[in-house]
């Protein structure tokens, strides 16, 4: 059982996985989250740092849960994200459609490459028998 600090409050807590927050922390984000998308439910056009402002978050946390893909930014809204990869702006997520396409086209035919072989060209009795070093 693996004891370490809280990055949020201090307190010490057993770590399960590779968490760094106490479950009291991660439920104080996660509350912050709920009334965060109760606002945007409200105020569908409220812009990231009005957003922060009337709910006492920080605007790199809302990116975050924009990156997590928990929060999306509206379709006429002109706020957005930087993808990753490429640098365009997009509404949530990590990447956008492009980039994310290319990505998965690169891991797929990393995947589907065939694996290089010799054929074993000698018959069932040559190949069934016991061999010496020399």
């Amino acid at each position: 059982m693996n004891v370490t600090n809280c990055r949020g409050c201090g307190r010490l807590f057993n770590v399960l996985s590779n968490e760094r927050l106490c479950p009291q922390c991660k439920q104080k984000i996660e509350d912050v989250f709920q009334k965060v998308k109760q606002y945007l439910e409200e105020n569908p056009n409220a812009s990231v740092n009005q957003v922060a402002e009337d709910n006492e978050v920080s605007v790199k946390q809302i990116k975050q849960w924009v990156r997590e893909e928990r929060l999306t930014f509206s379709e006429d809204s002109v706020q957005g994200i930087d993808c990753e990869n490429c640098g365009r702006m997009i509404r949530t997520g990590r990447f956008c459609e492009s980039c994310r396409q290319s990505l998965a086209n690169t891991l797929r035919s990393a995947m589907d490459t065939p694996k290089s072989f010799e054929p074993d060209h000698k018959n069932g009795k040559e190949r069934d028998r016991m061999r010496f070093l020399k």
